[in-house]
């Protein structure tokens, strides 16, 4: 890991009661400015612009060069959106809960959430590698409303839980779940892989053109457009097997897709019957 170099702090003021939209908090935006320098940055607070430090209080040294910098975000910052915003490089570590948007188009360096994180965490991500120690809403590595560029590249791991639509569009990259996950995760898949290791709320792979998703825990079916392929003892996730056996599945086709879903077989004997399917 990346030794600190220099460390910049930011803590609110008071408490947060309109969303903050700051996408300048990002070691490429910091690098190299005073503290002073720091706190004149633009951010909105609802639609009015202000400056940083009328809202958070700033301390440190931002001498370093970006991939140097670390930012360390102390309080509630779960009104705070947009954090990390298109970031290349250095590591931002946040000691609590952070809202909408984190990570948005980010494409190098590390994010750490020792908290919660809101929806579309690591949209449209082109790269670097986001770790939340807690849950994350919904649309986590997805593409805007009636967008197709999901995320493209990285590595997403969320300790606990995930909302609906993880990976939507995703084309390229990693997203581990260690807890469940909501309805259509995977949904439009065009790449990449998505390991979950709790259960699923329903419709997993929905739309899916090709990549790879992995549920170890439950599910309710499997959509009509997924054809079973075999029994898997093992699957491949990154430079890694997980263990099984799997039900593995080929779809979406009713768009032509290429995909493989991976369903864990202990928890879900209901799947059973489909077994005298394979090889038909």
């Amino acid at each position: 890991m990346l030794g600190v170099v220099a460390e910049v702090r930011l803590r609110p003021r008071e408490p947060l009661r309109v969303p903050i939209y700051a996408p300048c908090i990002k070691p490429d935006a910091f690098a190299g400015l005073s503290e002073r320098e720091i706190g004149a940055l633009e951010v909105l607070r609802g639609n009015r612009k202000v400056r940083l430090a009328d809202i958070f209080h700033v301390e440190g040294d931002a001498s370093a060069k970006p991939e140097g910098l670390t930012i360390r975000l102390q309080g509630d910052f779960s009104k705070v959106r947009q954090v990390g915003f298109e970031m290349r490089s250095g590591r931002i570590i946040v000691e609590g809960d952070i809202g909408l948007l984190t990570g948005e188009h980010m494409r190098g360096g590390t994010i750490e959430i020792h908290g919660s994180a809101g929806s579309w965490l690591g949209a449209r991500m082109l790269g670097g590698r986001i770790e939340v120690h807690g849950s994350a809403g919904d649309y986590v590595g997805s593409a805007y409303r009636g967008a197709r560029d999901g995320m493209k590249d990285g590595c997403i791991i969320i300790h606990g839980n995930a909302g609906s639509e993880l990976g939507n569009y995703m084309r390229g990259g990693t997203i581990e779940v260690q807890g469940s996950v909501g309805l259509f995760p995977g949904i439009h898949m065009q790449g990449g892989a998505i390991l979950v290791h709790g259960d699923c709320e329903g419709r997993p792979g929905a739309f899916m053109r090709d990549g790879k998703l992995i549920i170890c825990g439950h599910v309710p079916g499997v959509l009509p457009g997924f054809n079973i392929l075999r029994i898997s003892k093992s699957v491949k996730f990154g430079d890694r097997r997980v263990q099984g056996p799997f039900y593995t599945f080929v779809g979406d086709l009713t768009e032509g897709g290429d995909g493989r879903l991976h369903v864990a077989k202990a928890p879900n004997e209901h799947l059973a019957y489909l077994e005298r399917l394979i090889g038909g």
